[in-house]
């Protein structure tokens, strides 16, 4: 501790030095003085040098000569013990790019390393400094924070200081977006570049924080066109690797697969095309369906059900035979055997939008008699055996369908009873539960029949309009100030259930026995409060090499799947 007379004279010097700087027109006449408070920066007297955090960075623009010492200096007081300190030349580091821009990089850097900080008052100040450099420069200080992010060929020292980061922009730069990208146009196509060399390895969280931000750029709207949702869609498939050899026992790249999957579904709908997902999951996932991770499964045929309304005329050639393939695994043909209905419900509704595009390929694959005049009708051949099968399959499905609402039914009746009669809160919610999962399980068995009974025509007419809405997606209600009529066509899954999570499917019932549901898992793609780290990961999954084998990924930050 310096002595305090001592201490009041360094002050003093201080003062003296600060003010005859700002009184002289040239300061450059004045190196000594500004010398003298770059040593202050090591003066045993705390105040003393919490003055000189202050001055270094006020007169740092008229000694260039003298930059590097200065700056150095005041790093180190950036890294005083005393919280005082820090938090004062934390807030005088913006101002050493106030006139001299050149240095905005290195200062950014050095702020973005002080994000690791962990008493909040510095951890702010860190915020307001960056946030000053974005607004005089944000095309370089976006550059100099996203570096911290996007390094791919050399593993990052401190993984805390990357995760500090993508805090801080999803934080505080996002929702920054209008006020810093300015000119829009450059700004956003500048960002988005940045973006998707960070992509190269991140987790399924990450990529969902980045891509919920693409999505809100204007450049990526509604009336963006075509080329741009074209570009999403690329982005998507690059993260779901489907260059890639696919390997059943990869946990980790199904849940990728299957989330950026549903990911895509809205640009799907927006034009996009859907065809590189669908080939893939023909060529290397429907062959090995059976050997999925049960709760993938159904994530896995909800978005093939949800994609195929978009699928391309020759894409639903390729693709129906192995959808018609697994259809017939799920529907059973007698009674006695196990059917899954939410199963049934997603191929069903599949099979009908792709047989729409294509009607005349159910000839040989379920024995029907449409008439296009193309020689693929192939009528002259005999699948009588075909339609007998897929007929009794269609009967069967239909009475375990009736059998399960007629239970459901009496159980939801049972609820209404048991409801008013709940004493405790956890009851109540319990027994509401219930009735969902009911209403959830009527649902779906009524899709079912009301999409088998037009299959049992010679000549039946698919489904290929939005009248039938799944029964995972919520009903979009009509609006009481609009004069049009919503009827149940459409939907969209509720939040939180980006796969099974939030809905609830039907057990695999014999002779329509149990009617019980369970609670499938959410995706990969599960909102985390923090934008790393995946679903049951307890951090960010390195070590796994989700992303690392031979797919010359970074450092194989998983997807949190397990």
């Amino acid at each position: 501790m310096a002595d305090v007379s001592d201490e009041a004279k360094d002050i003093g010097k201080l003062y003296e030095y600060g003010e005859r700087l700002n009184e002289v027109k040239d300061k450059s006449q004045h190196a000594e003085d500004y010398e003298n408070i770059i040593k202050a920066g090591k003066s045993s007297s705390v105040k003393a040098r919490q003055l000189a955090a202050q001055l270094i960075p006020r007169f740092f623009k008229y000694f260039p000569g003298l930059s590097d010492k200065a700056v150095d200096a005041h790093l180190d007081l950036c890294e005083a013990e005393e919280l005082g300190i820090r938090v004062q030349a934390i807030r005088g580091l913006p101002l050493f790019c106030k006139d001299t821009p050149q240095h905005l990089s290195k200062i950014v850097d050095i702020l973005a390393q002080l994000l690791t900080a962990e008493e909040n008052v510095e951890r702010d100040a860190v915020h307001k400094a960056l946030l000053s450099l974005l607004r005089q420069d944000v095309r370089d200080s976006l550059d100099a924070l996203f570096k911290h992010i996007e390094s791919v060929d050399e593993q990052i020292a401190d993984e805390s200081l990357r995760e500090r980061t993508l805090l801080f922009i999803r934080d505080k730069v996002f929702p920054l977006k209008t006020e810093l990208l300015r000119p829009s146009e450059q700004m956003e196509r500048h960002i988005t570049d940045l973006i998707k060399k960070s992509l190269q390895d991140v987790t399924g969280a990450e990529f969902k924080m980045f891509m919920d931000f693409l999505k809100s750029l204007s450049m990526f709207g509604q009336d963006a066109p075509s080329e741009r949702i074209q570009e999403l869609i690329e982005i998507i498939e690059g993260q779901a690797d489907l260059d890639a050899q696919f390997s059943v026992t990869d946990g980790d790249h199904i849940a990728r697969l299957i989330s950026c999957l549903f990911t895509a579904l809205p640009f799907f709908e927006r034009g996009a095309s859907n065809s590189k997902f669908f080939n893939y999951l023909n060529k290397h996932i429907f062959p090995v369906f059976d050997e999925l991770p049960e709760e993938r499964k159904v994530d896995l045929l909800k978005d093939l059900a949800e994609g195929s309304p978009y699928t391309s005329p020759q894409d639903s050639r390729q693709i129906l035979p192995a959808v018609v393939l697994l259809l017939k695994k799920t529907m059973p043909r007698r009674k006695a055997e196990e059917m899954n209905f939410t199963y049934v419900e997603c191929l069903l509704y599949s099979f009908h939008h792709l047989a729409h595009k294509t009607p005349n390929a159910t000839n040989s694959l379920c024995g029907y008699k449409i008439v296009t005049g193309q020689p693929s009708d192939r009528l002259g051949e005999d699948f009588s055996d075909q339609y007998k099968d897929f007929s009794e399959r269609l009967t069967c499905v239909e009475d375990l369908a009736r059998v399960t609402i007629k239970k459901l039914t009496q159980g939801m009746a049972e609820h209404n009873k048991t409801l008013p009669a709940a004493v405790s809160d956890e009851a109540k919610a319990s027994i509401k539960t219930q009735k969902q999962n009911t209403t959830s399980g009527l649902r779906t068995c009524n899709n079912i029949l009301a999409m088998t009974q037009p299959l049992h025509s010679k000549t039946p007419s698919f489904i290929g309009d939005k009248r039938i809405n799944l029964s995972w997606k919520e009903v979009v209600k009509p609006s009481t100030t609009s004069t049009s009529t919503t009827t149940a066509t459409g939907g969209k899954r509720p939040p939180g259930a980006q796969s099974g999570g939030g809905n609830n499917t039907l057990k695999k019932v014999r002779g329509g026995g149990s009617t019980q549901h369970h609670q499938l898992p959410n995706r990969a793609f599960e909102d985390q409060p923090y934008p790393y780290g995946g679903r049951n990961s307890g951090g960010r999954g390195r070590g796994r090499g989700g992303r690392g084998r031979g797919r010359g990924r970074g450092r194989g930050r998983g997807w949190g799947f397990q």
